[in-house]
């Protein structure tokens, strides 16, 4: 049956394969599935223009479309990948790295290297020498991945 609808469908099997692969992209997004489909979409173009010629067997399709999707995934890392521009707010959506530098008293007492401060209206949990609660800190680092500061004693 698939061989069947292979060979019904002809060169139109890139342009199927590359819709399926964007359609895909659309579905769950990570800008992978674009670069192949492309590369399919492109094999499409190429086998209704030559589709009869002797040497564009199945065999040399599957490879040009192998090498033309390494080729696409590298050309678009490459494209969205160096557009890092700077930014006038570097500290956006890093809350704890916004912290640091600002000076706080311990609400909770720091013990075996965790307390807690407070800052505005929200509780951190700190890390740090151990001290008792109502000693002023100076936040020196933040962890991004648990949201936890390190503190120093002022």
């Amino acid at each position: 049956m698939l061989d069947r609808i292979v060979s019904e469908l002809g060169p139109w099997n890139w342009m199927v394969l590359g819709f399926v692969l964007l359609v895909m992209e659309v579905i769950a997004p990570g800008i992978f599935m674009l670069w192949i489909g492309i590369a399919a979409l492109i094999i499409g173009a190429v086998s209704l223009l030559i589709w009869d010629a002797a040497i564009w067997t199945w065999q040399v399709q599957v490879l040009a479309f192998l090498v033309l999707s390494l080729v696409s995934a590298y050309v678009g890392k490459r494209v969205v990948g160096s557009r890092n521009d700077p930014t006038d707010q570097p500290l956006l959506n890093r809350r704890g790295a916004q912290m640091v530098g600002r000076m706080a008293t311990l609400a909770e007492p720091i013990k075996d290297g965790r307390g807690r401060i407070k800052l505005g209206d929200t509780l951190w949990r700190v890390a740090g020498p151990d001290l008792p609660a109502g000693t002023q800190v100076r936040v020196i680092g933040a962890a991004d991945t648990d949201l936890e500061l390190t503190v120093e004693r002022v």
